[in-house]
């Protein structure tokens, strides 16, 4: 599936981005979009009825102007080999004013109310004309507008609603990507306008986006209230730890009275089983906070309370919250909100290091960050939730979220839904790559309306005010009192890099795992490897002429560097062609991003307390920094972290060469075992020794180093696998090493025989999702080394992504059987036969069919189906020996 196929159908889900109360209208059809120079009128006649819209573009909102471009086939799909230059997409869109213009039909139930229009997020600048009036104006990507559009417009008739969309002031100068030229400086001058996308002026993680994410990236709708009007609900928790029994909830909300006469009503506050209420008189035009909490409401002390856990550590329970505004019998308004009841510290008594506890349980924190969710804000819920089940699937329980650039109520209800934990950040990035914003006010008023809007949301654990730098005085002070007015509960850090153990600065390249092992800080918020995907991730986002040679394309797909290239040859033999380096890669990512979290957990709370990938979502289709594609299809990095972060998980210190056992839970494990098996590269056993262990909770416990024997193959493998006390296996681990320990030297692996798998699958349905059953087994005396399953269409070399795993890149000893559960839409196989293709490191298949379903050798993905090319640079076509 290339970028230009997979776009269609996620535009198709974009409207379904933002999930609406039952009295809320989407404004989502019949926009229309215009470049500004080009529509002489004002504002006033724009918003007219009548106004000719002759030669506008049918636009897409949600969506950035680009987004609607590249829809109406104006420019190409930037994302796909170089499209995105500038010889095809001018950077001109940066600096053009954009007319936005739809109709909008006041539903006659709004009659005798006050009738609210709402943007929850537009870049840079907007204003807005409903009917020929001049409504108001929106400032900051992160800001929302709500305005009272009751005096222009009639229920029961059709209004004319017209949004003038300016970009950020100072878009910047982008530098592009190229072999020669390198990924360059990151951002710039765009950093000076604050709260927007700053990324979108090019990192080294993401080209320039020629319209910076310009346009109306949020959904539009419309409501309606009664005289008085809630804002901006707060719902506050406490346990009394170490007890869990109860807890109180505090629930606190604005009410205004937007009326010349004084009104008087009761909020109720109701959840679970639990309401409350409390009677309020408000003077004409007036606002009061309302706080309702145990002390005066006894029913807001919870009983055995349904706690809210991090993944990993227990379930996700949430709370629906309905607050409701009566006056004389009537409605005036409601508003619904998720909370969930969870206690966190952030210090532990040994330490000042950040350590976070969540129920009176220390978590350690594992994840990784997200620059962007999407390069062009193309980010439906469907898309969304797969991206951070796949997180989840990880054994991750952090996300953080870079300089606020993923900043959306998506992001946030669903890392409450899977127990992601979110380090959430404001708009400043390290003080090298941009200056400090301009319009200070601005920029606080955006990080006001982000607090408000999203506190609420369990997962998110602290407020960051940088990357990688202290803020400002003037913003650092105002931020410290806004943080004290806003926010009772959690923690506010002021950098990124800095304070209390805290540290970012990578690495951010592939290196041996051994070192992995060696650090000082507690907690790393930014650490990183390169991150290559599949052979068809590639070749579906770039033309065939670049497959076969590092150029430009593959510059700007973040890969400007010969390093790679050279090391990978270097480690696991000369590189033949794009399939070997693929084939090649997959090892690297999976032997890095594993050590990246094995060799914290060795130090799990001595003095580790938490490591954060550089990055796990990319923003583009990319070879750097990712557990899985822009595609959606995973690589071996997604694999390794699984492993390397479960909650009970057996270890080979590839640093110390001992065997270790991580217990993140609270309990201890007690009479375990571990079976240490070695194998010589020919297949053979080396040694075989078991263990009896009991693992402490929250602390990694050491075995024995190996007892390497005397007779061993230079490159040998370490299987490990940790059973519990009734005999079930816990976790399985599986190494490929040299001695001594961080030697750099595998090409031997080029020397293993090729292994033929035999297979079974089972195809079962439950509702619109497709369960595979697929069983590998090793009839050989010899290692299968790293299999890839891939799922496709029969009869077509389409993928179906997204797909989830249970587990792949798996490594089978001889005689070893392992069964693998991939779950996948029924609907995106299009109602055809799934077959599920098989490559590897050494790996044949004996192919297998069945009615329903099918598995055979991904042909595709063999060196020997492509011709040796040894993947040069285009300025030298000689390998590099």
């Amino acid at each position: 599936m290339t970028i230009r196929s997979f776009f269609p159908a996620i535009m198709a889900l974009l409207f379904s981005a933002y999930k609406l109360t039952a009295q809320t209208v989407a404004v989502t059809s019949g926009w229309q979009l215009q470049d500004a120079a080009k529509v002489p009128q004002s504002g006033e006649t724009v918003a007219q009825q009548g106004f000719s819209t002759n030669g506008w573009y049918a636009a897409i909102v949600p969506g950035t102007v680009l987004t609607t471009l590249v829809h109406n086939n104006v420019y190409p799909e930037p994302l796909y080999g170089e499209n995105n230059r500038p010889d095809k997409i001018p950077d001109t869109l940066c600096r053009t004013n954009w007319w936005y213009r739809t109709q909008m039909s006041i539903p006659p139930s709004y009659r005798d109310k006050k009738i609210w229009l709402h943007f929850n997020g537009i870049n840079y600048t907007a204003q807005v004309w409903v009917n020929g009036k001049n409504i108001g104006e929106i400032q900051g990507a992160f800001a929302r507008g709500i305005f009272d559009i009751t005096s222009v417009v009639k229920p029961g008739e059709t209004a004319t609603l017209a949004v003038l969309i300016s970009p950020q002031p100072n878009p910047g100068v982008p530098h592009e990507h190229t072999i020669a030229q390198g990924m360059g400086k990151n951002g710039g001058i765009t950093a000076m306008d604050g709260p927007t996308f700053l990324c979108s002026m090019g990192w080294d993680w993401i080209p320039a986006i020629r319209d910076r994410n310009s346009g109306i990236w949020q959904s539009v709708f419309l409501t309606a209230t009664g005289a008085v009007r809630i804002k901006d609900p707060l719902v506050t928790t406490d346990l009394p730890l170490p007890s869990l029994n109860t807890a109180d909830v505090s629930i606190a909300a604005t009410l205004e009275n937007v009326t010349d006469q004084p009104q008087q009503g009761t909020l109720q506050a109701s959840f679970g089983d639990i309401t409350v209420q409390q009677h309020v008189q408000l003077s004409p035009h007036s606002q009061q906070r309302i706080t309702i909490d145990p002390a005066t409401q006894p029913a807001l002390r919870v009983k055995q309370p349904k706690l809210w856990w991090p993944n990993g550590y227990g379930p996700q329970n949430l709370y629906s919250l309905q607050l409701q505004f009566t006056a004389n019998g009537k409605i005036s308004d409601t508003q619904q909100l998720s909370f969930g009841i969870r206690e966190i510290s952030y210090t532990t008594p040994a330490s000042t290091d950040l350590t976070i506890s969540v129920n009176g349980v220390k978590v350690f924190c594992k994840g990784g960050n997200w620059g962007m969710d999407e390069a062009m804000k193309r980010i439906p819920a469907a898309r969304l939730e797969t991206q951070i089940r796949m997180h989840q699937q990880a054994h991750y329980n952090i996300i953080r979220n870079w300089v606020g650039q993923s900043t959306s109520e998506d992001l946030y209800a669903l890392c409450d839904k899977y127990g992601l934990m979110v380090w959430d950040e404001f708009f400043q990035p390290n003080p090298s790559d941009g200056p400090n914003p301009a319009d200070i006010h601005l920029y606080l008023a955006n990080v006001r309306e982000k607090i408000l809007r999203f506190r609420n949301h369990p997962s998110i654990i602290l407020w960051c005010a940088r990357n990688e730098g202290n803020p400002p005085a003037a913003i650092e002070d105002s931020l410290q009192l806004l943080i004290k007015e806003l926010e009772p509960k959690r923690l506010y850090q002021s950098s990124s890099t800095s304070g209390r153990g805290v540290h970012s600065g990578g690495p951010y390249y592939t290196r041996k795992p051994g070192e992995y092992y060696v650090f000082t800080e507690s907690f790393k918020t930014e650490i990183g490897s390169f991150s290559i995907p599949t052979l068809e991730s590639i070749q579906g986002m770039m033309p065939q002429k670049d497959w076969e040679v590092i150029n430009d394309d593959w510059a700007e797909h973040d890969m400007a560097t010969k390093y790679y290239r050279n090391m990978i040859g270097k480690r696991f033999g000369e590189v033949a062609n794009l399939a070997d380096f693929v084939r090649k890669s997959q090892l690297a990512n999976y032997e890095s991003f594993r050590a990246m979290y094995e060799g914290r957990n060795a130090k799990m709370f001595h003095p580790s307390t938490g490591v954060i990938t550089w990055m796990s979502n990319p923003a583009q289709p990319s070879f750097v920094w990712q557990l899985y594609h822009h595609d959606l299809e995973p690589n071996a990095a997604l694999f390794a972290v699984q492993k390397a972060c479960e909650p009970v998980h057996v270890q080979f210190n590839e640093k110390e060469g001992n065997v270790q056992v991580i217990n993140n839970g609270p309990a201890t494990i007690k009479n375990a075992s571990v079976q240490l098996s070695v194998y010589n590269l020919d297949g053979s056993t080396a040694l075989e020794k078991k263990y009896t262990v009991t693992a402490a909770p929250a602390v990694a416990t050491d075995l024995e180093a190996v007892p390497w024997p005397a007779k061993l193959s230079a490159v040998h493998f370490v299987k490990l696998t940790l059973t519990d006390a009734q005999g079930n296996t816990r976790s399985d681990n599986f190494y490929w090493n040299t001695l001594p320990l961080g030697a750099d030297q595998l090409s031997d692996l080029e020397k293993l025989p090729p292994v033929t798998l035999t297979a079974t699958i089972k195809r079962r349905r439950v509702k619109d999702t497709c369960l595979l059953e697929v069983t590998l087994h090793n009839p050989t005396t010899h290692i299968a080394l790293m299999t890839h399953l891939q799922l496709h269409r029969q009869g077509s070399d389409d993928r179906v992504l997204p797909v989830f795993y249970s587990d792949n890149y798996v490594s089978l000893v001889p005689n070893e059987t392992k069964t693998i559960i991939i779950e996948a839409s029924e609907t995106a196989l299009q109602g055809k036969i799934p077959l599920v293709k098989v490559d590897g490191f050494n790996v044949y298949l004996k192919p297998h069919s069945g009615p329903d379903a099918a598995i055979s050798l991904n042909e595709n993905a063999q060196v020997s189906h492509w011709p040796v090319t040894h993947l040069p640079r285009p300025e030298n076509s000689t390998p590099t020996k």
